[in-house]
């Protein structure tokens, strides 16, 4: 937890600094942070955390003098798992709160809703998880792993003798953009190995979902099969509850 805190706080050092602070922020008793997190709703249990640190963070440089001799000034927002209220939020954080810099989202949907608002104001994103690549902005820092540095060396590993040599996979994952290009991308790579479009099988679930029982004893039933997952913790906890009881080769 130590270095995971201070990484957050070197970046959020860095982050004020890089943005060159305005005229009117530097003349400000403080710099302002936003934090943009979903406390309530399903991505709730990924996303406190997030906030949790990035106060953790911000206290400890305050503690240490601030930045530029300025303390920085969280200001949270919640919003609460809804993607069209992300984009709101960020307008506020950018155009009324007049904030520094953002940290923010989980889900890539959220970052999609937020992205042409801070093109728009020029704000700076910084975006805390994996995320399925195919875009870039100047205006977001992607601190996370794409799919050819997460998903495909564990896919590979799979396919190895060492991780079992897989000939058939199994990809679920929750029903949005991250986990469907995330398995279009392993689709492709998987053809390029040799496994064949009956040896890979594909299963969304929306948000919230929980019921994975069906999912896990159409598995349990198949021929020997690797299992990929991408999905929030919170639609994640089920499946583990569901598969406890029988060994996947994973």
């Amino acid at each position: 937890m130590q270095r995971r805190t201070l990484l957050k706080a070197f970046a959020l050092s860095a982050s004020v600094m890089a943005m060159g602070l305005s005229f009117q922020a530097y003349a400000a008793d403080t710099i302002k942070v936003g934090i943009m997190h979903s406390l309530s709703g399903t991505m709730a249990i990924s996303e406190t955390p997030l906030k949790d640190v990035a106060l953790m963070a911000i206290d400890d440089i305050n503690a240490k003098g601030g930045v530029l001799g300025k303390k920085l000034e969280p200001v949270v927002v919640d919003p609460a798992s809804n993607w069209p209220l992300f984009a709101e939020k960020a307008r506020q954080l950018l155009a009324q709160d007049k904030v520094a810099v953002v940290f923010g989202c989980w889900t890539s949907v959220s970052r999609k809703s937020v992205l042409p608002v801070f093109e728009e104001l020029n704000g700076l994103l910084f975006y805390p998880v994996q995320y399925e690549g195919e875009e870039m902005s100047p205006n977001v820092f992607y601190t996370g792993a794409a799919p050819n540095q997460q998903a495909i060396p564990a896919v590979e590993y799979l396919l190895s003798e060492d991780g079992g040599g897989a000939k058939r996979f199994f990809l679920l994952g929750t029903d949005y953009v991250y986990p469907r290009t995330t398995n279009k991308i392993l689709r492709a790579f998987l053809h390029a190995k040799g496994i064949q479009d009956k040896d890979i099988e594909e299963v969304y679930t929306p948000f919230g979902y929980s019921d994975y029982q069906t999912i896990v004893a159409n598995i349990k039933n198949s021929p020997p099969v690797a299992k990929r997952q991408w999905s929030p913790p919170s639609m994640a906890i089920p499946t583990y509850r569901s598969t406890k009881s029988w060994l996947t080769r994973v």
